[in-house]
């Protein structure tokens, strides 16, 4: 089989490649460019697009005596992931870029890319497994809790995921990293990226008010309506904040407030007690079904955070639209985010969270 193996120049995407070449496949590494200005970002730059990283890819095909390229997405990694990103907090929403990355880019542009040039599948250094079930193929949990990534490839459909490689997903990082030492890679101790790789700074909110200006606004007390504050724009709150909130602590009793609502219509970000978080209902769109659509109502496990814990759960589809009651109480929940079902380790899929609630 051809593949396109996606090498981010960290070590997991490093022994993705030479696993899937050890399988007997043809394996071509391809590298994404996806920052228009990779060279302002510096070594030590906390994403995954530096020209240091694009450098460790090719060290690493070099290596396996791979073909290696690199695809220029910046223009459509621009336009779907960092414009939707700033688009979704300027309506007071929260929306999780790296599953918009891997269904508009990874697995869309990439894939896609890859189908039109002649190869057969796509193999990446996520964290998940791939079974072969009665109905085709299943997306799984990872063996490693701690690296599992599924819930950010909750986005893939059966198609996509028909043509889709994770090899290290019967495996702990742990082992991945010995296992790129002894195959001589030098990032065997590259530390892992993280956060928001198009933000390298870790500051979003800094990054939203450069994109978007300062909207200043009210900060609102949930129960009694009062004016107890202000904002510098709605797009720098998100639902369970506590932190940097400019309250006027004065008109408090002393109790911790977290951010409840962000009503962008009205520039209002409300703000409450601890006991005001808790939701167990979820409303979500823009379905993604890893295989065929569940049909009236199922029992499933929900998810609605990349690191958030798993809650037993029942779902209804209701045309393009899913009603999901949580079995508790779940704290933080924010329109934008997504919610991933699960029937023990296998993935359902996926919603965009539109609205929350109580049942009771």
């Amino acid at each position: 089989m051809r593949v396109v193996a996606a090498m981010s120049g960290g070590v997991d995407s490093a022994v993705a490649a030479s696993r899937m070449l050890d399988a007997g496949h043809e394996v071509v590494g391809v590298h994404l460019a996806l920052s228009r200005s990779a060279a302002t970002l510096r070594e030590s730059a906390r994403g995954c697009c530096t020209l240091e990283d694009a450098g460790d890819a090719r060290r690493v095909a070099d290596r396996l005596g791979i073909p290696f390229y690199v695809w220029d997405l910046a223009a459509r990694f621009e336009r779907d992931v960092v414009d939707d990103f700033v688009a979704e907090y300027a309506a007071g929403r929260t929306p999780n870029p790296c599953l918009r990355c891997n269904e508009k880019i990874k697995f869309a542009g990439l894939l896609d890319k890859a189908l039109a040039l002649g190869f057969d599948a796509v193999a990446t250094g996520h964290y998940a497994q791939v079974v072969e079930g009665p109905a085709g193929r299943e997306l799984h949990r990872a063996v490693d809790p701690a690296k599992d990534q599924s819930y950010v490839l909750g986005v893939l459909d059966a198609d996509q995921l028909a043509r889709s490689f994770f090899p290290l997903g019967d495996s702990l990082k742990s082992q991945v990293r010995e296992e790129a030492a002894a195959r001589g890679f030098a990032v065997a101790k590259k530390p892992d990226s993280h956060d928001i790789c198009f933000i390298p700074d870790g500051d979003t909110r800094g990054f939203l008010a450069r994109r978007l200006g300062e909207r200043p606004g009210d900060l609102v007390d949930a129960v009694s309506g009062e004016v107890v504050g202000a904002h510098a724009g709605t797009h720098g709150f998100t639902v369970g904040q506590r932190r940097g909130l400019g309250v006027d602590r004065s008109r408090l009793d002393g109790e911790p407030r977290y951010v409840v609502e962000v009503d962008a219509p009205r520039n209002r970000v409300v703000i409450g007690t601890a006991d005001l978080l808790g939701v167990d209902l979820v409303e979500g769109a823009h379905l993604r079904w890893c295989g065929p659509a569940p049909t009236g109502e199922v029992a499933v496990g929900a998810q609605v955070r990349a690191h958030g814990a798993e809650v037993p759960a029942t779902a209804r589809v209701d045309g393009d639209a899913v009603q999901v009651r949580l079995a508790e109480r779940v704290r933080g929940v924010a329109p934008g985010q997504s919610v991933v079902l699960y029937d023990g380790t296998r993935v359902v899929g996926s919603a965009t969270i539109t609205g929350t609630g109580r049942a009771g």
